[in-house]
């Protein structure tokens, strides 16, 4: 299989996720309007979720260009072996990206630096496919420094980002409350009730099921938790708002906050690095209150 051929899948696993989205979508509305469950406030967050789009793509274009010159770089420059582009490569490719997306993805949660970008893919108070697309403008970049051992390992540049994609848009038709629990799937797979429970912010819910494609990643390092009481949306703490701005930024004021408020080096690296519920008490006897951080969702 030639670079134009696998570059067409991708385009056609997009527009299939995308198609597969609008579904879902419209069945949602229709939902929402016949049992009345749609009011202005749910509009005004789908309009924010959706506003994330913009600065997520201007920053995207560039991150995208560097992180594949730099992949078919390292490729050319320091892997003198590699593997041709079939089904089975790329079966192989798919089942490795999805591997690596469940570490990203829970680095993401448990690297505060990290959460400033995923957490605003968490804090919607709502569950619908808009959420899906709502994403930190620097998160595309994080991707794609994880995922460089894969090129590093002999995955063509090409190979790699087709993984990535179909990754990220498999996942688009899981963000809704109108599909429930499918069976033996929910074993094996990411289903919309598997990621209502990762959405959640219900203390058993926090920090687990973080696959893509697969949850048995989750099964295997005991991050897995089944859907029980219907989960409560969006960041742990009190944040519940519409406003494109304060969502494109929700994290950062309280991470400049806190690392003003270090006294020592160790103050200021746990702040950047640690889990995002990480809290010490400030060192200076003039600082009374202690370090308050923005739990990530599970």
């Amino acid at each position: 299989m030639s670079s134009i051929d696998l570059a067409a899948l991708g385009a056609a696993v997009d527009e299939i996720s995308y198609l597969v989205a609008g579904v879902v979508l419209v069945y949602e509305l229709i939902i929402g309007v016949t049992k009345k469950r749609l009011k202005l406030r749910s509009f005004q967050d789908m309009f924010a979720s959706l506003s994330t789009i913009v600065p997520y793509l201007l920053v995207e274009v560039f991150v995208l260009a560097l992180v594949y010159v730099s992949y078919a770089y390292v490729s050319e420059t320091y892997v003198s072996w590699g593997v041709s582009v079939n089904a089975w490569t790329i079966f192989a490719a798919l089942l490795a990206c999805d591997f690596v997306y469940y570490w990203e993805h829970r680095l993401a949660h448990e690297v505060r630096l990290l959460w400033t970008q995923h957490a605003v893919h968490h804090s919607s108070r709502f569950m619908n496919i808009p959420v899906a697309f709502r994403f930190g403008p620097f998160e595309g970049a994080i991707s794609g420094i994880i995922h460089l051992p894969l090129v590093l390992i002999g995955l063509p540049p090409e190979l790699v980002f087709f993984g990535i994609l179909t990754v990220l848009a498999y996942q688009g038709w899981l963000h809704t409350e109108s599909i429930g629990r499918l069976g033996w799937l929910e074993n094996w797979l990411n289903t919309p009730s598997n990621h209502r429970v990762h959405h959640g912010c219900d203390e058993k819910y926090l920090d687990k099921n973080y696959g893509g494609i697969l949850i048995i990643w989750d099964r295997l390092f005991g991050t897995y938790q089944a859907e029980e009481e219907h989960p409560r949306f969006g960041l742990k703490r009190d944040f519940d708002s519409v406003n494109p701005l304060r969502v494109w930024i929700s994290e950062w004021p309280g991470l400049f906050r806190d690392l003003r408020a270090s006294t020592t080096f160790r103050q200021a690296f746990m702040v950047l690095f640690a889990h995002p519920q990480w809290v010490e008490k400030l060192a200076s006897p003039n600082q009374g209150r202690s370090f308050v951080s923005s739990r990530p969702p599970g």
